[in-house]
Order: structure tokens, then sequence, then C-alpha cells
């Protein structure tokens, strides 16, 4: 990581990797139920819609938290803000690991949905603030890489642990995990002092500025050109990523639960290394007028026409959607490369508002992606489709709405003022 703007290169390290920790552990809790699907299925005589709204639940939660929080990151500090929330997700994962019941899941997948909900928009905020645009950019891809990494401990690793200590006291382990990232967090990231939208960072506040209000945000032309690929295109990618690939594996693929986790971990490990690229080149391509806007109309596209591969492969490629849903959850990678960009759309003191109404989308989205999903699969089970045909028009259903999002991008230009 290259130098910050305003702290020691050592400094940026570490506070960078203490809110790594937290983010890797978000990442975990967050996608653990799609290699834990089979097992929960048959404990708790799941549906799909119920599996969908379970997973959704943590959206749910997540989204819940995030207009609040911005305004708390940019009055308090990501600091401060963060272990607040880390608390209530040390709750959630008790919870999970004592509930008796589809309810008693839920309610903790909510609660641990909420307690992470600060684990990229804390950095995030501190970052606008503390890093120049090149390191704000890589800091935002490496950071998504430390999430790729949880994505990849959710799969394989859970898959051999489970028959050795089941998956309530995993959650126990999670737990025990969460408090010990609070404790990096409380001695190796700085304290914040609040700045106005008219001063500049660390200057005094200016007494007449008025407050600072999420109207500004949503009034911001930029940020509503993007609003539909977040939640279709970027919503999707995690809906995807953390639930619905598992089941296509498994119900349309043929594939084992061994084999779904096995290429579930791929899939992670190849949305890992497409992070880390991302942070590598990411500066090296502004500075050659690769824009965000540009990557986006550029690579985008190419995650469509894998996903509708996906979706009518015929009976020999079924062994390949592992190989697939990696290289469409790749392609998609590039949608992140928007968060950094709206956060720079924005003056500093505006950042926490602006990031977190724009995370609130995305994972409205994931939600509705997720739920949506197991809903349409369950409809048309009902009116006596077959299980693949099922799952097929409900994606066919997904894609479209991906590609209409993509349109809307592509209207006329608007300015971004993050350029």
């Amino acid at each position: 990581m290259s130098a910050s703007l305003t702290m020691a290169r050592a400094t940026a390290i570490k506070v960078f990797l203490a809110f790594a920790l937290a983010y890797f552990l978000s990442a975990l809790i967050r996608a653990i139920t799609a290699t834990l699907s089979p097992t929960l299925t048959q404990e708790f005589a799941l549906t799909a819609g119920d599996l969908g709204l379970l997973a959704g639940g943590y959206f749910l939660g997540f989204a819940a938290t995030q207009l609040p929080l911005g305004a708390w990151l940019d009055r308090h500090g990501p600091k401060k803000v963060i272990l607040w929330f880390l608390a209530v997700a040390v709750l959630g994962c008790v919870a999970f690991s004592l509930a008796t019941s589809f309810a008693g899941l839920l309610a903790a997948r909510i609660l641990c949905g909420v307690g992470v909900s600060a684990c990229l928009m804390a950095p995030l905020t501190g970052y606008r603030r503390w890093f120049d645009p090149g390191t704000l950019l890589r800091s935002n891809s490496w950071m998504l890489m430390t999430g790729s990494m949880g994505m990849v401990a959710s799969t394989l690793p859970v898959q051999w642990l489970m028959p050795v200590l089941g998956w309530r006291p995993m959650f126990w382990g999670l737990a025990a995990l969460v408090l010990l990232s609070m404790l990096l967090i409380g001695s190796l990231v700085p304290a914040w002092a609040a700045v106005t939208p008219t001063a500049a960072p660390g200057a005094p506040d200016a007494p007449d500025a008025p407050a600072p209000s999420y109207a500004e945000v949503w009034r911001n032309p930029y940020f509503r050109k993007l609003l539909p690929l977040a939640f279709f295109s970027y919503g999707g990618l995690v809906a995807m990523q953390t639930l619905w690939a598992a089941p296509w594996m498994t119900k349309v693929a043929g594939y084992s639960a061994l084999e779904a986790a096995a290429g579930l971990f791929w899939i992670n490990v190849a949305m890992l290394l497409t992070f880390w690229t991302w942070g590598l080149i990411n500066p090296w391509l502004a500075r050659r007028g690769w824009h965000t806007d540009r990557l986006v109309t550029r690579v985008l596209p190419y995650s469509f026409v894998v996903l509708a591969l996906i979706i009518i492969a015929p009976e020999p490629m079924l062994a390949w959607s592992g190989a697939l849903w990696a290289l469409y959850c790749v392609c998609c990678t590039v949608v992140s490369l928007t968060q950094p960009a709206v956060g720079m759309a924005f003056a500093p003191a505006m950042a926490g508002r602006a990031l977190s109404a724009y995370n609130l989308v995305i994972f409205s989205g994931v939600f509705a992606v997720q739920w949506g999903v197991g809903l349409g699969i369950d409809a048309l089970r009902r009116i006596g489709l077959p299980e693949l045909l099922a799952f097929q028009l409900t994606m066919g259903l997904f894609l479209l709405c991906c590609i209409a999002s993509y349109l809307y991008f592509l209207l006329p230009r608007r300015h971004n003022p993050s350029r």
C-alpha cells in the first residue's frame, strides 16, 4: 500500500489490517449460509423461499442500518461506530448457534447483518479522509479482497470442519474472533475529529455551514445514475455468490454438497485474485483515463453473456457450472469500482452518508434478489414446472433486470465530480 495522505505508512498499514480482519469475518459470516444450506435445509425442513429469506435476512438487517450509520460515521468516526456494531455481531453469532427454529435462525441472521454492517463503510469513510485518491482506490479493492478471503474460508474449510465441530460451535468461534477484531480496532485505529462540508479536513468548523443531509446525496446525478446498477448488478453479484450459485450447482448441475463447496471455494478464490488485481492496477488505469464509468461500460456486458450461458447450458456443460459461476462473478467485480467513485464524488465530510446510502441500495438489492429468486423458484414449482426450468426462468428474469440497469447506466452521461 502506498503512503497515506495524513498518516504515516506504518500506521496506515496497521489501520488497514485491523479493519481488514473485521471485514474478513463479516464476509465469512455473510457467506457461511451457502455452505451450510444443505445441512440447514435438512435440519429445519427449509423451502427455497425459506432459504432465500434466511440468507436475505442478513442483508435486511445490514440495509436497515445504513442511513443512520452514515450520519454516525460522519459525526463520531469509524472507530467508535464499528466497535458498537461489532458488539451486536457477537450477540448475533451466539444467537445463531443457539437457535432451535427457523424464526430463531432468521432473527439471529438479522442481528448478524446489523452487527457487521459497518465493517466496510467504517474503513472506507476513514480512508476517504486519511488516504490520497490512488491509495483510496487500492485500499477499497484490497478490502474487498479480504472479504473474498472470508468467502473462501466459508467454503471448503467450513465443509471440512462440519464433521469435526458441527455448525453450532463454529458460531461460538466466530463470536470469539469478532471480539479479537474489536480489540485490534480499539488499539490501532485513530480517533476522529468531525469536519463540516465546507471545512477542509483538520480545519476549524465553519459556524454557519449547513448541516449535512442525505438530500444532497440523493439529488446527486452521478449517484442516481448508478442506483439500478448497484441494486441489480452489484447486489445480484453478492446474492449469487453468497447463496444461489450453490443451489444451482446441487439442484441443476447435480453436484454433491462437497463438490458445491469446492465450486464456491474456487469462485471466491477467483474473486480474491480479481480484487487483488484491481487494487494493483487501479491507480495505473486511472492515470491513463480508464475511469470507473469506462471500465464498467467495457467489462460488465461480459457478465451478461456468461450468465446467459449458465442459464441455457446444455447437459454436457453442466459439469462446468462452477467454473462458469466463477467467471460470471469475476466479470461482475468491475461494479465494485463504483463504490470509491461515489465516495470521491462528495466532500470528505459527506463521505459516510454517501457511501452508506450507496451501500443501502446494494444490500437492498442483495436481499431482494436472494429472496426474490427463492420465491420465483417456489412459485414456478407450485404450478407444476420442473425444478430445472424453474431455476432457468427465474435466473432469466434476473438477467433481464441486470441488462436493463446497464442500459440505464448508458443513458447520456452526467457530470461526475470524482473524475
